[in-house]
């Protein structure tokens, strides 16, 4: 059977109302983790109030070896 192992990355909203992520950051973080065999699983964001984002939570995972 096939076992994985899972990465879970939380990226910071910023601003002042929050819900802005960098992107470039974000495209480098996947990418580099792309490379070491992680794919995205699974993404989703923490909200504060009235819609705003806290976090942003990114759960990548890769077979086990």
């Amino acid at each position: 059977t096939m076992k994985w192992e899972y990465k879970v990355i939380s990226l910071e909203a910023s601003g002042f109302l929050g819900g802005k992520l960098d992107e470039k950051k974000l495209g480098a973080m996947m990418n580099e983790l792309g490379e070491q065999g992680w794919e995205i699983s699974a993404a989703f964001d923490t909200n504060m109030q009235a819609g705003t984002t806290r976090d942003a939570i990114v759960i990548f995972k890769r077979q086990k070896s």
